[in-house]
């Protein structure tokens, strides 16, 4: 039975002065810091159940929005020039930072959900975390992922797209796209790399430069689900090999094998899905066991 968490709102800056929002969950005998770094569009409260859960087995827990996002929007998304790869320079340095303020004496870690697992390698402080969940973490190359899903994709890439980017100057949640409002250059530049297998890495020697990708260490555990159309064991493994140092490993879970019907690719971090939190829950807060996992 865990304990009843109720979040506290916080309000916190990037290094380059952005303001940012975010949640904690603070457990009643804190042993681990958990970071939920949120999926493209998805906003922090999105997270609330599994914060809530990992928060009452004993953690501190963060949830935030990046800049562009939420609480963290900031005004007139249209000019905002914000890049996907702030929200790894700047935004989750910062939510490290401020996590581990709020919680000092314990082991920091994170989860990632989508792309919370991309850009580990653009923070300056990603030493300070322990280990890494990643949960439905693959590279955004539509060739990869499920056959039946890439009409959806081209849709949602040249056709709602480039309709809301030229009506509103920014990916507006209409025709299809359910998640938050996007800015235009993120969305363009998640286009661009979508397009290719090799997704970001090209642009590690100059736009994504400096960066630190060889130099992450941190042991890594990939949860990845056969019915999530976008991370498939494809893309979750080319994702998996822009960390060359970490340790990783991935684990496959069925729907069937916690009971439900669906898991998807956010089905995993639905109300239902205890089973799977208390994996993850072991794996951040003491590595877990090595059954039902293959290295990458």
């Amino acid at each position: 039975m865990t304990d009843v968490v109720q979040p506290r709102s916080i309000r916190f800056a990037a290094s380059d002065g952005w303001e940012l929002e975010g949640d904690l969950y603070e457990g009643a005998a804190t042993k681990l810091a958990i970071l939920i770094s949120a999926g493209t569009g998805f906003p922090r409260q999105f997270y609330h159940n599994i914060a809530t859960y990992l928060a009452g087995q004993g953690a501190t827990v963060m949830t935030y929005d990046y800049r562009g996002i939420g609480g963290s929007k900031g005004d007139a998304l249209a000019r905002s020039g914000i890049e996907y790869a702030d929200w790894g320079r700047f935004d989750t340095p910062a939510a490290v930072d401020r996590l581990q303020a709020a919680a000092p004496d314990v082991p920091l870690t994170h989860m990632g959900h989508s792309v919370g697992g991309h850009f580990i390698g653009l923070m300056p402080n990603h030493a300070k975390i322990a280990r890494h969940a990643f949960v439905s973490v693959g590279t955004g190359y539509f060739g990869g992922h499920h056959l039946r899903n890439i009409p959806s994709e081209l849709y949602f890439w040249w056709g709602l797209g480039s309709y809301s980017l030229l009506r509103h100057g920014y990916i507006k949640p209409v025709g299809g796209w359910q998640g938050e409002p996007l800015p235009p250059k993120l969305f363009k530049t998640w286009r661009r790399w979508s397009h290719r297998r090799s997704y970001f890495q090209p642009d590690l020697g100059n736009t994504l430069a400096p960066h630190h990708y060889d130099k992450v260490t941190s042991p890594i555990r990939s949860w990845i689900f056969p019915d999530d159309p976008i991370a498939t064991p494809k893309t979750a493994a080319d994702l998996l090999k822009c960390y060359p140092a970490a340790p990783t490993t991935v684990v496959m879970r069925r729907p069937a094998d916690i009971g439900v019907k669906r898991i998807g690719h956010e089905g995993a971090m639905r109300k239902g899905r205890e089973a799977l939190w208390s994996e993850f829950w072991e794996w951040l807060a003491e590595g877990g066991s090595t059954l039902g996992q293959h290295p990458e």
